[in-house]
């Protein structure tokens, strides 16, 4: 087995034929297929989504991550020239300040006037920052939230090219908190009658936050992946989130993580003897094989791209054979990949 300091990029790369990329949401959010693997043995097992609560027993905690994703996408137009421009709401900085991703970036110079909605929004380019993102003051009448729905759309990532008919479903259907320029993608299988039936089941269910930057899709340059960088993204676990999580270790119960985002939530907020602490902060955690899970017991996730910081994630869970071993198998069934994919329970 290589050490981390041995593991390059191209360890993490498995074929991937294009039409198995999803591009539009089942109808059903629970139809998703699901596949099992044993982290320990390797063995695998082919089930449908809603038979989860099967998988799950009395006391063990399910960990979500309810981050709500915003219309970050505008199009819009240069007050003066009226191009056309780009702009992706990154993270907020102050209340109507934010750091963005605009299109064409040349043309996005510090003072750069923008509009959108015929001048129902209104913006400045204030300066460049590291990357070429830029830094956004926007003006407006009214509230910034509602004008966003109205104009913007949902930032899919660059691998959908379908256009997306309803915003809800990019969406989980506990999603609370605005903040995020992804989706916890993980969790777009859960249904209302799910969650129900798991709470009936005697699972318990801790509801952290972790906002999903636009890094997740960010594809790993570095030719081994300890030089990679991860950017930091924002979560906070509440009191009672945290109270959840750390009964349900104490009393020997596993706490399964929905996404690699509630993954690394938890596991940035333990200490060194995996008690999860309430508060807030930015995370660059980045787990890759070799990394010892503080708290997390189990994961629910989807399928993710080669050579992507979360398929690193999922290796160090099941051992990186085991993995490229199960992604080999759900290409050869005919999973579907990616956002709007099927998905996979590593236990």
């Amino acid at each position: 087995m290589k050490s981390a300091e041995e593991l390059k990029t191209s360890d993490f790369y498995f074929e991937l034929p294009q039409e198995l990329i999803a591009q539009d949401p089942l109808e059903d959010r629970s139809a998703s297929r699901l596949l099992v693997l044993n982290k320990e043995t390797g063995e695998t097992s082919h089930h449908v989504f809603k038979e989860i609560p099967d998988f799950l027993n009395p006391g063990d905690c399910l960990v979500l991550n309810n981050t709500k994703v915003v219309a970050a996408r505008l199009l819009g137009c240069r007050e003066e020239t009226k191009g056309a421009v780009e702009v992706l709401l990154l993270k907020r900085h102050e209340r109507d300040v934010w750091e963005t991703l605009v299109k064409p970036g040349k043309k996005a110079r510090p003072g750069t006037r923008l509009e959108f909605g015929d001048g129902l929004l209104r913006a400045e380019v204030m300066e460049t920052l590291e990357e070429g993102n830029r830094l956004v003051r926007f003006e407006y009448e009214g509230i910034f939230e509602e004008i966003l729905d109205r104009l913007g759309e949902m930032p899919l990532p660059p691998y959908i090219t379908h256009k997306l008919e309803d915003k809800n479903r990019y969406q989980t259907v506990y999603a609370k908190y605005e903040g995020s320029a992804a989706a916890p993608t993980a969790g777009l299988h859960f249904t209302d009658e799910i969650l129900l039936q798991l709470e009936k089941k005697g699972v318990k269910l801790s509801y952290v936050t972790l906002h999903v930057g636009l890094g997740t899709f960010r594809p790993v340059k570095a030719e081994h992946i300890l030089e990679h960088h991860m950017h930091s993204e924002f979560y906070q676990v509440s009191k009672e989130a945290a109270r959840i999580i750390n009964e349900t270790k104490r009393a020997g119960h596993r706490v399964i993580c929905v996404g690699t985002t509630s993954c690394r939530t938890v596991e940035s907020a333990s200490d060194e003897n995996g008690i999860v602490q309430p508060g807030c902060g930015d995370t660059e955690i980045f787990i890759y094989p070799g990394y010892n899970f503080k708290v997390l017991d189990a994961l629910i996730t989807n399928f993710h791209l080669p050579e992507s910081t979360l398929v690193m994630l999922v290796s160090a869970l099941a051992g990186r054979e085991h993995v490229l071993r199960a992604y080999e198998e759900a290409v050869q069934e005919r999973y579907r990949f990616f956002s709007f994919g099927d998905a996979m329970l590593i236990i």
